[in-house]
């Protein structure tokens, strides 16, 4: 997959792996006290199912235009991936996806939560190319690593009911004839098909009921709400404001202040 010119803009926040860790550890993590507060309750994830977790290899996957078997390729990570890579890459990119949002509307039983009391993580909503695009980190994977990293992925993602790959920008003004930074970037995205168990979607209480269900929600890879944070903290060491993101953050420390956990 080939990248269009890089623009100054680009070139500025472009670094190179041996800059990056790719360990999968967060640098400037803070280590967060004991939660507390009150019981679990039960929370499903749709109406047409309770939330589970299940193997790789459930969600449909269609068809890539790479050969992991020879070929290179990107991934753009727009959550865990921006502070937890993981995975070997030789580039690492800022850049931004048009045409989507991110949104906290995925259920979690397989990291950040439970089957019995489901974590949420962030998602790729679809929204009207002009609106202010969601950025992220494109990191792009060797032919020599790629079947591994994708294996790696599969497994990682493998809750998210679409396997999509799409073309990444540099920031510059919306334009029509833009020509994208990145084609055919690989992506994971949760959708409220119905295959997607785990679909919790934009909650009826809103931001107050999003935010309590993260300051309680526990998993195999720890704490919904440091998920959350370190996210933000990951956001804004690029620069990058999101106001959907940084209002549940202030949320989520709002109930942790008043359980005493700051």
């Amino acid at each position: 997959l080939g990248s269009a010119p890089t623009s100054m803009f680009a070139a500025s926040r472009a670094v190179s792996s041996a800059s990056v860790s790719v360990s999968g550890s967060t640098r400037g993590s803070v280590s967060r006290p004991a939660r507390g507060g009150p019981p679990a309750r039960h929370m499903r994830s749709n109406a047409s199912g309770a939330p589970r977790d299940h193997p790789v290899g459930v969600m449909p996957r269609g068809p890539l235009t790479f050969d992991p078997e020879t070929d290179a390729f990107w991934v753009f990570g727009y959550g865990s991936i921006v502070w937890k890579v993981g995975f070997e890459y030789e580039e690492r990119v800022i850049c931004c996806a048009r045409g989507f949002r991110r949104r906290f509307y995925q259920g979690s039983t397989d990291h950040r939560g439970t089957v019995d009391f489901p974590g949420r993580t962030v998602t790729l909503e679809r929204c009207d190319p002009k609106e202010p695009p969601c950025w992220g980190a494109a990191y792009r994977v060797s032919a020599a690593h790629a079947r591994r990293v994708l294996d790696l992925l599969e497994t990682r993602e493998k809750q998210y009911d679409e396997r999509v790959q799409i073309d990444l920008f540099d920031g510059a003004p919306w334009n029509e004839n833009a020509q994208p930074l990145i084609r055919g970037a690989l992506t994971y995205i949760a959708t409220a098909n119905e295959a997607n168990l785990n679909w919790l979607g934009p909650p009826a209480g809103g931001v107050n009921e999003s935010a309590t269900q993260i300051a309680n929600a526990v998993g195999p890879s720890g704490a919904n709400f440091e998920y959350l944070f370190n996210l933000c903290d990951a956001l804004r060491s690029i620069e990058v404001d999101d106001p959907h993101v940084f209002e549940l953050e202030k949320a989520v420390k709002a109930i942790l202040a008043e359980r005493g956990e700051t």
